[in-house]
């Protein structure tokens, strides 16, 4: 694919398919760990839930370290080179469980130098056994996401989540509380990992022997992403970290309530799609990947703009009924961290077109900007604000990484989007304006529905004519039945790759 090179209808309608294929699938998985994580909040309490969230702020710093940023890069280059997937899959077997091992002993070594007490450092030592678990599991998924095979990974990730739901609600019902919670994440993870590998085997993939001239080019290429990676993850949850070492566990468990309903929010309308989109911008170049960002970004904000006025005007409305009134202090942390997520789904888009141009040392530089940042805030505004400044910090240091990433840019990625975001402006204006009236004189419920309803007729007038065209496609290739796609979009074209069970098809480019 050349540079300034249109996107072909075939690769839009595959992308289009994958995204659908994952987000269905991220829609019942998430799902389910939302439902799951409103009981563990109240079965837990304040104070429970906030070690829940302490520990799994380590695993989230270890799982990063453990890929050590070569997921992206073995998705990237699979892709481009099919026949070279059992070098890499044999390669990162080797690779990813030293690493595994290697997180799992530096965390346990941090938390006691950190100041956690022992209770803490013993479940910590049994949760992080799962970063190995997954490791195993993760090397076939990056595999089947090179092959475009998103309807099989999305049918193991629902499964594996009803299999972790249901060993997670025995072990707390029988009373063994988060020692058993881990013991279940790793029985189910174990699950994950043999159903992703029958997965490979019975495509005909096999690991072949490490090359030692793989594995450093992998090192070498990845360390970038690897430090970028475990600073990002630092700064997503420094604050938890500096919070129940600051403020105890019960504000915490505040601050981490409102972590689930963003981070829910950034993985739906964010990794799920970008995950989706990676091959196919891993193909592209020069114009044609300044197109397709540019055109991304757009449509991030546009799924995230409703979702973020909700959240945002209405938090105690929307907190409490589903944490209990124990959680009163989470809807103020969320109505600041919602913007937070609105802004770190664009900048998301952003750090993606650097990893798909190779520039990972520039990622590394907004990255460690953002963290420091981060950090720095988090010490300032704690103190004196609570568990709020840990949302302003976090506020603050995304726009920081947003300047920084729209300069390193191609002017053609992001200027359209600017230009764009006037009239959306001025839509979420007066939608805030109205939902705000319409609460006041009715109801939160009241403003939050005729929001909505007013936000689709709003959207159609500030569309151009190539975002009614995809978002035509998007419905055409949505994962329902082919004869209610026909009456909401009229006839499909097939053709053979339709024909195709194409998202378990390896591609053939």
């Amino acid at each position: 694919m050349t540079a300034g090179e249109p996107v072909s209808p075939a690769d839009t309608q595959r992308a289009l398919r994958n995204v659908s294929a994952v987000t269905l699938s991220l829609i019942i998985s998430r799902g389910l760990l939302f439902l799951w994580q409103l009981v563990l909040a109240r079965f837990l309490g304040e104070a429970g839930y906030g070690v829940y969230g302490g520990i799994g702020s380590f695993i989230a710093i270890g799982a990063a370290f453990t890929n050590f940023g070569t997921g992206a890069i073995i998705v990237r280059e699979v892709a481009r080179q099919p026949g070279r997937a059992g070098d890499y899959l044999g390669t990162s077997l080797i690779l990813r469980s030293g690493m595994a091992m290697l997180a799992w002993l530096l965390l346990n070594i941090a938390a006691p130098l950190a100041g956690f007490g022992p209770e803490f450092r013993n479940l910590l030592a049994l949760a992080t056994i799962s970063l190995l678990v997954d490791a195993w599991g993760n090397l076939c998924f990056e595999q089947l996401m090179a092959q475009e095979r998103m309807r099989s990974t999305s049918l193991v990730t629902v499964l594996h989540m009803l299999l972790l739901l249901l060993a997670a609600a025995l072990v707390l019902a029988s009373g063994y509380g988060l020692p058993g919670l881990y013991v279940a994440t790793i029985a189910a993870g174990l699950a994950r990992v043999a159903m992703l590998w029958g997965l490979v085997l019975r495509s005909g993939l096999r690991p072949a022997r490490m090359r030692i001239d793989l594995l450093r080019s992998l090192l070498v290429e990845s360390l970038p992403l690897a430090i970028a990676a475990l600073l990002s993850l630092a700064w997503m949850h420094a604050d938890k970290l500096m919070t129940i070492r600051l403020l105890g566990e019960a504000q915490n468990g505040w601050l981490t309530a409102a972590f689930v309903i963003v981070t829910g929010m950034i993985e739906l309308l964010g990794t799920t799609v970008l995950t989706s989109l990676f091959p196919m911008m891993s193909r592209a170049s020069g114009a044609t990947l300044s197109s397709i960002v540019s055109r991304l970004a757009w449509f991030t904000l546009l799924a995230g703009l409703p979702l973020t006025l909700l959240l945002s005007l209405f938090a105690p409305e929307i907190t409490v009924p589903l944490f209990g009134a124990n959680y009163v202090p989470a809807a103020a942390v969320l109505r600041i961290l919602v913007w937070y997520a609105l802004l770190r789904l664009v900048a998301d888009v952003y750090i993606q077109a650097l990893i798909t141009s190779n520039r990972q040392r520039r990622m590394l530089l907004v990255r460690a900007g953002g963290l420091s940042l981060n950090i720095a805030l988090n010490a300032l505004l704690l103190p004196r604000l609570g568990i709020n400044g840990a949302a302003l910090a976090s506020l603050g240091s995304v726009l920081l990484v947003l300047v920084t990433l729209l300069h390193s840019t191609p002017v053609a990625a992001w200027r359209p989007l600017l230009k764009r975001c006037v009239p959306l402006v001025f839509l979420a204006l007066a939608l805030a304006a109205w939902m705000f009236v319409v609460a006041h004189f009715l109801s939160p419920l009241a403003a939050m529905v005729t929001g909505m309803l007013l936000y689709l007729p709003g959207l159609m007038r500030i569309l151009d004519a190539g975002d009614r065209a995809l978002l035509l496609s998007l419905a055409r290739t949505s994962p329902l039945p082919r004869p209610l796609r026909k009456v909401l979009t009229g006839p499909v074209p097939t053709s053979g790759k339709d024909q195709d069970d194409a998202g378990d098809a390896v591609s053939s480019r």
